[in-house]
């Protein structure tokens, strides 16, 4: 892995946000690269949302910013928008910069060893030449770390989680108005007028057939 006084190896690799960035390009500038095994992965994250939430600190110094991992670009601007990274993250698959710098080493795993990116970080120099390298990371806290190398002061940790979205409000219940109901002393006065009225009915057409019954009799004794 390279030390303090070394050149930062040449490269030259696609950026998260569209851009290619260059050694050439950031000469006459300090600048932090730090490498990690893969992204959305909770290690990974957690050190992302560091740099992420730390990052206007940085900025404030003249000091950009850049993850590097073997991942995808594609897979680079997933990261970006799941999380709101605001720093730039360079594709590098084919271990351009990788490898030079001595961060792609063995590694062991439940007895079994294989090859991967160590998670380190570099400081580069206007100069080009690594200024100091912290060359087993905890990813906690760790842009904290780098910040106060730099001679900077961290932002308090918020949680490594995408921002969820806001609760949609419910919508307000409508309001039923209440059905009227006829007070009960209507009720027994239209109750009483139906049956006075089919009383007179009845009453009535009884009076009138008496007095049909009564012409019919008296026709009959007249016969």
């Amino acid at each position: 892995m390279r030390k303090p006084g070394d050149a930062v190896p040449a490269f030259s690799l696609p950026a998260s946000d569209g851009r290619t960035v260059s050694d050439v390009g950031l000469r006459g500038q300090r600048y932090v690269l730090y490498f990690y095994p893969k992204d959305d992965t909770p290690g990974c994250t957690k050190e992302a949302c560091s740099f992420r939430d730390n990052l206007p600190a940085f900025g404030g110094m003249g000091v950009p910013v850049f993850g590097v991992s073997a991942d995808s670009e594609a897979a680079h601007r997933k990261f970006v928008l799941k999380y709101g990274l605001n720093f730039p993250l360079l594709a590098d698959p084919d271990r351009k910069l990788i490898e030079p710098i001595g961060a792609w080493v063995e590694k062991s795993m439940y007895g079994r060893s294989y090859m991967g990116i160590a998670r380190c970080t570099f400081i580069v120099g206007a100069d080009g030449r690594i200024e100091q390298v912290w060359e087993k990371v905890s990813p906690e806290g760790h842009a904290a770390e780098v910040l106060a190398a730099l001679g900077g002061k961290a932002a308090p940790a918020t949680p490594a989680a995408a921002k969820k979205p806001a609760a949609k409000a419910k919508p307000a219940a409508k309001k039923v108005a209440p059905k009227k109901v006829a007070p009960k002393k209507a009720v027994a006065k239209k109750t009483v007028a139906k049956k006075a009225v089919a009383k007179k009915a009845v009453a009535k057409k009884t009076v009138a057939k008496k007095a049909v019954a009564k012409k019919a009799a008296a026709k009959g004794r007249r016969r």
